[in-house]
């Protein structure tokens, strides 16, 4: 990365201790377990490994399922020393999947209090470099709920919320959340959209076991929340909520490729069209995009890059490098992870190294959008 940029990073993730040991409290997925065939302690997120978690748990020899909980997940000097080997200035902190959502409605209201006060005195050991996106309780009763979002406006380096694609379970274009991005909108507080747990298993076929984890990551997760964000563009929700602004992760997933496409569909249904769901003067997919969505350039490659430009605007992308998840195979991963050098280059090859538009994605638009000063 050019030196004389100054690096904010949108899209990184952090466990706080407090989360993991909760984690770690569990019996059922979402868990985190320790096995003595592997140095670090499991993270295992999804109902399809719990036949791979029972096997480990009796079979030393039998290979653990989930991801290793490195430092890199859980420490916030590792965070920093990550900082500095990528000359990154300013990054914005979020907790990772499964947030909050597997909790019961009596428990994940005081969870989250607690979890946003961690990330707070977090980025106040760091002040100026560390922000966060906030969690909230969304199975708590909705007055809880709403106390979260107040209490994230109170919260010194709190940025906005992360919120996971499934919502209450149903989907974002669920009813009873319209109430919550009312709650958020007028805070304000732009919301963080990242996928959840992919696209179900059986999508992928009966080979899938021998292609690793490649297709549930490049195609599941971004299919996750094109889905999920077209659902609430044809609930009318972006209408309904015109303040409402979504930050999507991994460049919005297919959307810039597939606007048009969904475009096409929208007109050509005849559903839609007896029920009067499309007619002049409708907001397109083009125009939310550009006005109530912002894209992080967490994508790969310069043709992925070019296109979330020409679909949502220079002026509205912001560099992210999803530490740490994709890190080095190798055993040395404090040194630079190819995975941020990736992203970084797709920028430099898009708009040209050090031009305005690479800074303003790789720092300022952040530091404008996000509001990036400390509030002393």
């Amino acid at each position: 990365m050019a030196a004389n940029t100054a690096v904010v990073d949108i899209h990184t993730h952090m466990y706080p201790p407090s989360y993991v040991a909760l984690l770690a409290s569990r019996t059922a997925i979402p868990l985190v377990r320790s096995f003595p065939q592997a140095p670090d302690p499991r993270l295992i997120l999804l109902r399809a490994e719990a036949e791979a978690l029972d096997d480990a748990l009796g079979d030393p020899a039998a290979k653990p399922p989930g991801r290793p909980l490195t430092s890199h997940y859980t420490s916030l000097d590792q965070k920093i020393r990550f900082m500095d080997a990528h000359r990154i200035r300013v990054s914005v902190l979020s907790l990772a999947n499964p947030w909050l959502d597997f909790l019961d409605a009596a428990q994940s209201g005081a969870v989250g209090e607690s979890v946003n006060r961690d990330f707070d005195d977090m980025c106040a050991r760091h002040p100026g470099r560390l922000f966060f996106f906030g969690t909230l309780p969304l199975t708590a009763p909705l007055d809880t709920v709403h106390e979260s979002v107040k209490q994230l406006t109170r919260l010194k380096y709190c940025r906005g919320v992360i919120l996971g694609t499934s919502g209450l379970g149903k989907g974002l274009d669920d009813p009873d959340l319209l109430p919550i991005f009312e709650a958020v909108a007028a805070a304000p507080l732009p919301v963080f959209l990242h996928p959840h747990y992919g696209l179900p298993n059986d999508v992928w076929g009966p080979r899938a076991g021998e292609y690793g984890h490649v297709l549930p990551l490049a195609l599941g997760f971004p299919m996750e929340t094109t889905i999920a964000v077209t659902r609430m563009y044809l609930a009318g929700v972006f209408d309904k909520l015109r303040d409402l602004r979504m930050i999507l992760a991994h460049s919005g997933g297919t959307l810039p490729f597939l606007a048009g496409r969904i475009e096409s569909c929208i007109l050509h249904d005849g559903q839609l069209v007896r029920e009067a769901k499309v007619g002049r003067g409708r907001r397109t997919v083009w125009d939310v995009l550009k006005e109530q969505v912002y894209l992080d350039a967490v994508v790969y490659s310069e043709v992925g890059l070019r296109a979330a430009i020409d679909a949502s605007g220079a002026d509205r992308l912001m560099f992210g490098t999803d530490h740490p998840f994709f890190p080095p195979l190798t055993t040395d991963q404090q040194g630079g992870w190819e995975s941020v050098s990736m992203n970084a280059d797709a920028v430099a090859e898009a708009v040209g190294e050090g031009s305005a538009e690479a800074k303003a994605i790789m720092g300022s638009n952040a530091v404008r959008i996000l509001g990036l000063q400390d509030r002393s």
